[in-house]
């Protein structure tokens, strides 16, 4: 079966380089199925998975938002940071999830930046969710 190439970057370096059947990941737009010979595109991307299938194997990526670019031989994520499933730590992503919460019910007494509060707990759901599929 044919494969496209895949680069998944942040600013501290790689954090996944391999060829795949097929990416799957959220824009900003929708939800985003790509193979080898799709059509040039640039999107933004929600926080969320990137799904990376090969074979019968399926690789998960946990990114924060980011750019994604597609050429027919090659998909490239720009993200601020991203983690594969095998390097994400269960109990961090989970303590992160509680501060998160916490900050969101205290925002109503005092002075805590809501936004902030609820992109950090987006983030350690995503994580967490990853991790669940391991």
């Amino acid at each position: 079966m044919k494969t496209i190439s895949v680069s998944v970057v942040t600013p501290d370096g790689p954090v996944y380089e391999s060829n795949v059947e097929m990416v799957s990941t959220k824009a900003q737009s929708g939800d985003l199925g790509i193979l080898p010979g799709h059509i040039p595109l640039v999107a933004p991307l929600k926080i969320g998975v990137v799904r990376l299938k090969n074979g019968g194997n399926t690789d998960f990526v946990a990114v924060s938002g980011g750019i994604l670019e597609v050429r027919p031989d090659k998909v490239t994520i720009l993200a601020q940071s991203a983690e594969q499933s095998s390097e994400i730590d269960a109990e961090r992503a989970l303590r992160a999830k509680e501060r998160a919460e916490q900050r969101l019910r205290e925002s109503q007494q005092a002075n805590v930046d809501f936004q902030r509060a609820e992109l950090a707990l987006q983030r350690a759901i995503n994580r967490l969710s990853i991790v669940e599929k391991r």
